[in-house]
């Protein structure tokens, strides 16, 4: 493996949005997750949680509610009083519709999932008609004298329970009517709040409503009657969530102190049929409120302010140990928000709406393995690029050589060039764009700097000539006829002559930049590619998959390679494939033609092709055998991988050359120190 150099960076400042709503969805095993910022994250949960889609967000687009509706049509909802629906292929916003009701707090599909209620701010609920292109507005349902905070559907689809200020109401779909109202007690410990938030409930089959209210309480309801059946005080705080089974067996809910608790409905006695709802487990695995939760068949997913997707498996559910079995807390986006230019020692991070430009800093000290440099010149922060508008940063780049920084919003690419004068920088945006060159969902530069490389959200592929400070079109790539495959990853050939670009299906596509026409098509594979790169020289396309596999593809051959058929014939080490982070980065040793150099949140390795793969029973993890050991002893011992788990997590790493590696880790507690503070509790009678 070798001794590098390591530049440990740790000044980028990246603190993700918290989590506002989830919604799970059953039919293809999907989780959408809306945040804070507006943005909106697809997870597939059959892929190893990988997050596959992802929606950039907007400032005026405060998300309050989510749900799947028809299948696979996602929509959303928020403060702006808009219904928002989401095309899952070309990754962008297909329409947005104004309710007319101001701000939205509350959505559901019915069962069916061919109609869409929205609750609103003037206490009107709105009943919308799904058609195959759009929503239609069908009607307005008795208005309430305070907004709409939360709503369900009867299983039947012919009522519905919303949740306000003080009050539970009931209404008949048919006539729009309401039928009760029931009266949310306002006592708190034995106290009478001011008012009481109804912030979730549940309508159930048999016709019990579930509450969730601000005074701690979760309180079951007859709708039949309008009477108050049952109640559990389970918290000091809000109870701000809740999600129900399928099966309607079970119930979660999240709550202002960071903690989900789990309801089962239980037998009353070992041989009775009679069944009541018991309180089984509580679970504290965020440090701030659980702003919203979901059930799916295997697991509990809450998240919340403290930016932590959680996934807590129900073990009596998990048939097998496999991927389902473990808890796992999604943090960070399982995209790059990083770029380098190797030749200028440079980063660039990207933030929601600015981008930063470093250089990294310098030492002249010496030191044995592990050993700690002084620097001796400090990191410089060179720029602050500020976006203009209200729209997030969906992609961003700078060139190997330093002298270009590109990024792309939803409606704007944006292109600058660069001078450096010693220790001063200018910027000078190129104008007049072309109107093709409107939005890109992955932008990327040539090794040289001479070229630069725009997937747009259409699914076409722009070749662009760089040369002084002007560019040039030279190409596109359409998508394949009758579709509008968004492109998501990007891999570039160091010679420049080949381009490899994955969509969000799981296929890579190898177009030959010099003749302009696609190459050829890597066979499919069942799980999404989370990173790929081209080798120099041999021109070997390495793909890492969210299932952990690894596949080399020689582009020339149009084929696998002997090293991947031998890996798939073997298979991978057991705890190699148990890893639940996707593999983010890949890059090689330009005078090591046998080594792979990859990494995800909490490893870095170096694959080395010219060493046998390890089996189970060999140590995966294996630490550097000592020097001192025979020439026996330590080919014995040694197999193609090496791994180090020194830097977490680990959000890029790269070599800058030839012995220096540069590392960005953004450790979890300086992000816990940036979100709003949790709710103070008294702890041990203080």
């Amino acid at each position: 493996m070798g001794e590098f150099k390591v530049h440990r960076v740790r000044f980028f400042n990246y603190v993700p949005s918290g989590i506002r709503c989830v919604a799970y969805n059953n039919q293809s095993n999907r989780l959408a997750v809306s945040r804070t910022d507006g943005t909106v994250e697809i997870y597939n949960l059959s892929a190893n949680y990988f997050q596959e889609k992802f929606f950039p967000g907007h400032e005026s687009r405060a998300t309050e509610a989510l749900c799947w509706a028809e299948g696979q049509r996602l929509f959303s909802a928020g403060l702006n009083g808009e219904i928002m629906e989401y095309d899952l292929q070309a990754l962008n916003i297909k329409y947005a519709m104004d309710a007319f009701g101001g701000p939205i707090w509350s959505m559901a599909a019915s069962p069916s999932g061919s109609q869409l209620l929205v609750g609103c701010e003037d206490g009107s609920v709105k009943l919308f008609q799904i058609t195959p292109d759009k929503i239609q507005f069908e009607r307005n349902f008795d208005r309430q004298k305070s907004r709409i905070l939360s709503l369900s559907w009867h299983p039947s689809g012919t009522h519905i329970a919303a949740g306000s200020i003080d009050y539970i109401s009931v209404f008949d779909v048919k006539s729009g009517s309401a039928v009760h109202k029931m009266i949310v007690d306002r006592q708190y410990m034995g106290v009478s709040k001011r008012k009481c938030i109804v912030w979730g409930v549940a309508f159930l089959s048999d016709g019990t409503i579930i509450s969730v209210d601000s005074a701690g309480k979760v309180q079951f309801w007859d709708s039949a009657t309008g009477t108050l059946v049952k109640s559990h005080l389970i918290a000091n705080a809000d109870v701000q969530s809740i999600a129900v089974a399928d099966q309607e067996d079970s119930f979660v809910v999240g709550t202002a102190e960071g903690t989900v608790f789990h309801f089962q409905l239980v037998p009353v006695t070992s041989n009775s049929s009679e069944k009541q709802w018991v309180r089984t487990k509580p679970f504290q695995h965020h440090t701030h409120d659980v702003r919203t939760v979901a059930h799916s068949p295997t697991a509990l997913i809450s998240g919340g302010t403290d930016t932590h997707l959680v996934f807590r498996p129900l073990m009596e559910k998990v048939q097998v140990k496999n991927y389902d079995a473990a808890l796992r807390k999604i943090t960070f986006p399982h995209r790059c928000l990083i770029s380098c230019s190797k030749k200028r020692q440079l980063l660039l991070f990207q933030f929601a709406h600015h981008l930063e430009l470093w250089r990294l800093g310098s030492t002249v000290a010496t030191g044995k393995n592990g050993d700690t440099l002084p620097l001796s010149k400090n990191a410089d922060h060179l720029l602050h690029l500020k976006t203009k508008g209200p729209e997030n940063i969906i992609c961003s780049c700078i060139s190997p050589c330093g002298s270009w920084i590109a990024y792309s919003t939803v409606s704007r690419f944006f292109l600058y060039r660069l001078n450096y004068e010693h220790d001063n920088i200018s910027l000078k945006r190129v104008s007049k764009m072309p109107a093709f060159l409107r939005s890109a969902l992955q932008i990327l530069f040539s090794e040289d700097s001479t070229k630069l490389f725009v997937a747009s959200n259409q699914g076409a592929l722009h070749i662009v000539q760089l040369s002084g400070g002007s560019f040039k079109h030279l190409h596109a790539f359409q998508p394949q006829s009758g579709t509008v495959e968004a492109m998501c990853l990007l891999a570039v050939s160091p010679d420049g002559n080949w381009l490899a670009a994955s969509g969000t299906s799981a296929g890579v596509h190898v177009y030959n930049v010099k003749q302009q026409k696609l190459h050829c098509t890597v066979p499919a594979y069942n799980f999404p590619v989370t990173a790929m790169a081209i080798a120099p020289n041999t021109n070997n396309l390495v793909i890492t998959h969210s299932d952990q596999q690894v596949f080399e593809y020689s582009i020339p051959d149009k084929q696998y390679t002997d090293w991947s058929r031998t890996v798939q014939k073997q298979g991978f080490h057991h705890l190699w494939l148990q890893r639940d982070t996707p593999i983010s980065h890949i890059s090689f040793h330009p005078k090591r033609p046998m080594h792979i150099l990859l990494h995800d949140a909490y490893m870095f390795c170096i694959i080395d092709k010219s060493l046998p793969l390890p089996n189970d029973k060999t140590l995966l993890y294996n630490p550097f055998p000592p020097t001192n050991e025979s020439d026996v002893v330590r080919r014995r011992t040694a197999h193609a991988f090496r791994i180090s788990k020194i830097y977490k997590p680990l959000l890029f790493m790269d070599l800058l050359v030839e012995r220096t590696l540069v590392a960005v880790e953004r450790p979890l507690n300086d992000i816990i120190g940036q979100v709003p503070p949790p709710i103070k509790e008294k702890k041990f009678g203080t």
